[in-house]
């Protein structure tokens, strides 16, 4: 579980943000935005790399806390959900979703919340812009979730390295134009 926990980009990462890269060659942006995190930095940096533009980074980007799992086998963490969702097997999906992390972690609400108002705040600021916003599995999901885009299990392992959403903003609401590498919808 990495979490916050700081890591460089990996060998295969590093493919991978090449692949983006290429894929959106074609594409201005008029202003770049990562995690604070290595390997989401690195990510950005790659994807940028031909470009004349300054990446900004802020902790608002950085992946889910999972608190005292971090750094742990996913299968210690994964124990521990289990007797998380036994203990509250009657819950409904919406507070499964509210449900904090026992050692610290954050919720997967909070960590969307985090997300959607860092996104309303730039959709405000730079309305009509193209933003690349470079970020973690984890909060593009909860993000996805929060939204009514899919619910918790369509989502539950389905967001692939170098996955992408395409999105517009109001700056209030948002319309998913096109995802790549989530999940069960492929597609929009």
């Amino acid at each position: 579980m990495q979490g916050h926990n700081d890591s460089p980009l990996t060998n295969l990462g590093e493919i991978q943000a090449c692949a983006l890269a290429e894929e959106f060659k074609d594409i201005h942006f008029d202003e770049v935005y990562s995690s604070d995190l290595l390997r989401a930095k690195r990510t950005a940096e790659i994807i940028t790399l031909e470009r004349n533009i300054t990446i900004k980074t802020t902790q608002a980007l950085r992946e889910r806390s999972y608190g005292s799992y971090e750094g742990k086998p996913y299968d210690v963490y994964n124990r521990a959900l289990e007797k998380l969702l036994k203990k509250y097997k009657h819950a409904s999906e919406e507070e499964l979703f509210r449900l904090p992390l026992e050692g610290g972690g954050e919720s997967r609400e909070v960590a969307a919340v985090r997300f959607i108002t860092f996104l309303r705040e730039i959709s405000v600021a730079l309305p009509g812009k193209t933003i690349l916003v470079v970020v973690h599995g984890g909060i593009m999901r909860y993000m996805l979730i929060k939204i009514g885009f899919a619910k918790i299990q369509e989502l539950y392992h389905g967001i692939k390295n170098g996955a992408y959403i395409k999105l517009e903003s109001d700056g209030v609401d948002f319309f998913v134009k096109e995802t790549k590498g989530i999940g069960s919808k492929e597609t929009v």
